[in-house]
C-alpha cells in the first residue's frame, strides 16, 4: 500500500488506481470467514443462492429439502462466545408446512429487481412461486409442465416484469408477474433448459442454455432466437468457409472421394446403388430448404444445430459490463463468450470437473478479474481472462452447487451438498494486545504530534493543535508501531506530501 501511496504522489500512477490495486489483492486474498458465521439448518444441500441488488443486505437459499431461508448479511444475531464471530442466523424460514409451500427440491431463488418486497423459487414439484416477503404467502403460483430448473428476472427492466422459467420442456416460458400467466413461448431447444440469465445491458435478450449442448440469444420482442453461439467459430471471419456453407446435418465430401474425378462425383455411373441415395439424399435437402422458406424469418434459427458445449449447458454467467458471457458445461468445460460477436474467445480454464446432470451457479468478481468455479467439493479461482488457476477454497465436505458474490462487499458465498453456507471475505485486520498498545502509538498518543502551525487573527505566530489528514495518521501509526515516541513533544508544519519518518533521528521530513 505504501508503495501505491508514494507513486501517486509522485505521480506515477492516477489516483484511483490505489483504490484499484488494494481492491484486487483482497480479493486475491479472499479466505473462510473466522468473523461471521451463515447458520444453516437444513435437511438438504444448498441449491441456489441471490443477494439482493438493492440493498445489498438480505440472502436467499434454496435447499434440496423444498424450503427457502433468508439471512441478514449485515446485522449479526448473536456473538459466538469463544471465537467472538459473528452468528447470523435465518430471520425467516418457508419450507413444507407452508400452504403453498414446495413439496420437493427448491432449484432456484430470485430476488425481485426493484425491492426485497417479493421474491421468486422454482423449485422441482413444477411450481413457480411469487412469494411476499412480509406475510410469506405465495401471492403467484405458475404451473410448469416439468421440474423447473432455473428462473430469471431482468435486473435493468423497466418496461416488464417477466420471470423467464427453464425446465425439463424444451420450450422457454415467460411468466409476467402482472397478469399472473404465462405470455411468451421461446421455442428452439430440443431438450431441457437447465440455465436461463436475462442480459445486464438489454432488458429484451435473454440467455438460454440447454441438455442438447445450445446456447441461444433471444429477442423476447420477436420469434425465434436471433443468435446460436457455435464453440467452433472462436473468431469473426475466421471459421473455413467449408465449414460455414455446409448445410446441417450434410456431412463435406470425404478426402478419399475428393481424389476421384469431377465427372465421377457429379455423375455417377449407371446402375450404381448410390445413385438412389445421392437424389434420395439430394430431395431431403430441397424438402428442408423449402421447409426453411416457408418458416418466419425469425424461426429460421430452429434449424441451426450449433453446440456450444459437447454436454448439457449447466450455467451462464454475465460479466457486470455485460459484454461477455460464461458459459459451463456437461463436458466439464467453462467458456468464455464475447456477446456482441458471439465467438468462443478460447480462454482455457484448467482443472475443472463440472457436475453433469444439474444446474449449478457460478460468480463473477464486482470487478470482472475474477471467476469462481464450484469443482467438486472444492471452489477454484481463476482469472477470468487468461484461465489460469489463482487460488482454490476448501472447506466444504461434499459437492458445490452455488457461489454467490456480494455486489456491494468483498465476501463470497458458496451452498453445498454438505448443507451448509460458508463464507469467503479477506482476512480480517491484525489485533494487537492491550500491553503491546499501551506500549506502542497505536494508542493515538503521537496524534498531538501530527499538528500544522496556523496564524491567528492578531497576525502573531501561534501553534494551535489540528490533525493532518485522518488516513494519514492511520498509516502512520502502522509505520510507527515500533518507534519509541514518547517523550517527544514537537510539533511538525503542515506539507500537502506524505510526511515519511527518519527510524535514526526520529525526525519528520516532507
Amino acid at each position: 500500500m505504501w508503495r501505491d501511496l508514494n507513486a501517486r504522489e509522485l505521480g506515477a500512477i492516477r489516483p484511483g488506481r490505489v483504490i484499484t490495486n488494494v481492491s484486487s489483492r483482497r480479493l486475491h486474498s479472499l479466505e473462510l470467514s473466522t468473523q461471521k458465521e451463515i447458520v444453516s439448518d437444513y435437511d438438504g444441500g444448498i441449491n441456489n443462492l441471490q443477494v439482493d441488488r438493492t440493498e445489498g443486505r438480505y440472502l436467499l437459499a434454496g435447499s434440496s429439502d423444498g424450503s427457502v431461508g433468508c439471512y441478514d448479511t449485515l446485522h449479526r444475531t448473536s456473538v459466538e462466545s469463544h471465537s467472538r464471530s459473528h452468528i447470523h442466523d435465518a430471520i425467516f424460514k418457508v419450507d413444507r408446512r407452508n400452504p403453498r409451500g414446495h413439496k420437493y427440491a427448491v432449484s432456484s431463488v430470485q430476488w425481485y429487481p426493484v425491492d426485497t418486497g417479493l421474491f421468486v423459487t422454482g423449485s422441482f414439484d413444477h411450481h413457480v412461486n411469487v412469494w411476499d416477503t412480509n406475510n410469506l404467502q405465495a401471492e403467484l403460483q405458475f404451473d410448469m409442465p416439468g421440474k423447473v430448473h432455473s428462473v430469471s428476472m431482468s435486473q435493468v427492466a423497466t418496461s416488464h416484469m417477466l420471470i423467464a422459467v427453464g425446465s425439463e420442456d424444451p420450450m422457454v416460458r415467460l411468466c409476467d408477474i402482472a397478469t399472473g400467466a404465462c405470455t411468451h413461448t421461446l421455442v428452439g431447444h430440443r431438450d431441457a433448459v437447465l440455465a436461463v440469465q436475462w442480459s445486464i445491458s438489454c432488458e429484451w435478450t435473454l440467455y438460454t442454455g440447454s441438455c442438447d449442448g445450445a446456447i441461444r440469444f433471444w429477442d423476447i420482442r420477436r420469434a425465434g432466437s436471433h443468435k446460436v453461439l457455435d464453440q467452433h467459430n472462436s473468431q469473426m471471419g475466421r471459421r473455413h468457409p467449408v465449414l460455414k456453407s455446409t448445410p446441417d446435418r450434410v456431412r463435406p465430401i470425404p478426402r478419399d472421394a475428393a481424389k476421384e474425378s469431377p465427372t465421377k462425383l457429379l455423375k455417377p455411373a449407371s446402375g450404381d446403388k448410390s445413385t438412389k441415395t445421392s437424389s434420395s439424399h439430394g430431395k431431403s435437402i430441397a424438402k428442408k430448404v423449402a421447409t426453411a422458406k416457408r418458416l418466419h424469418p425469425g424461426m429460421a434459427s430452429v434449424e441451426n444445430r450449433a453446440t456450444a458445449h459437447y454436454g448439457a449447458v449447466t450455467s451462464l454467467t454475465p460479466t457486470n459490463d455485460g459484454q461477455f458471457l460464461v458459459s459451463a458445461g456437461a463436458d466439464s468445460r467453462v467458456k468464455l463468450w464475447d456477446v456482441d460477436s458471439g465467438c468462443n474467445t478460447l480462454v482455457n480454464y484448467e482443472n475443472t470437473r463440472m457436475q453433469r446432470s444439474k444446474a449449478t451457479q457460478l460468480a463473477v468478481s464486482p470487478d470482472s478479474s475474477l471467476l469462481f468455479v464450484p469443482t467438486s467439493t472444492v471452489i477454484r479461482v481463476y482469472n477470468l481472462w487468461t484461465g489460469r488457476v489463482l487460488k482454490t477454497l476448501r472447506g466444504h465436505y461434499d459437492t458445490v452447487n452455488c457461489c454467490e458474490f456480494h455486489p456491494y462487499a468483498q465476501e463470497m458465498y458458496s451452498g453445498s451438498n454438505d448443507r451448509k453456507i460458508l463464507l469467503w471475505s479477506p482476512p480480517p485486520p491484525v489485533e494487537v494486545d492491550e500491553d503491546e498498545q499501551n506500549s506502542s502509538p497505536r494508542d493515538g498518543s503521537f496524534v498531538p504530534l501530527l499538528t500544522r502551525q496556523a496564524r491567528s487573527d492578531d497576525s502573531k505566530h501561534t501553534t494551535r493543535s489540528e490533525p493532518v489528514f485522518p488516513i494519514i495518521q492511520h498509516f502512520l501509526q502502522l509505520v510507527l508501531v515500533e518507534i519509541e515516541i514518547s517523550g517527544l513533544g514537537f510539533q511538525v508544519p503542515y506539507t500537502p506530501t506524505l510526511l515519511l519518518v527518519d527510524e535514526s533521528s526520529l525526525e519528520w521530513k516532507p
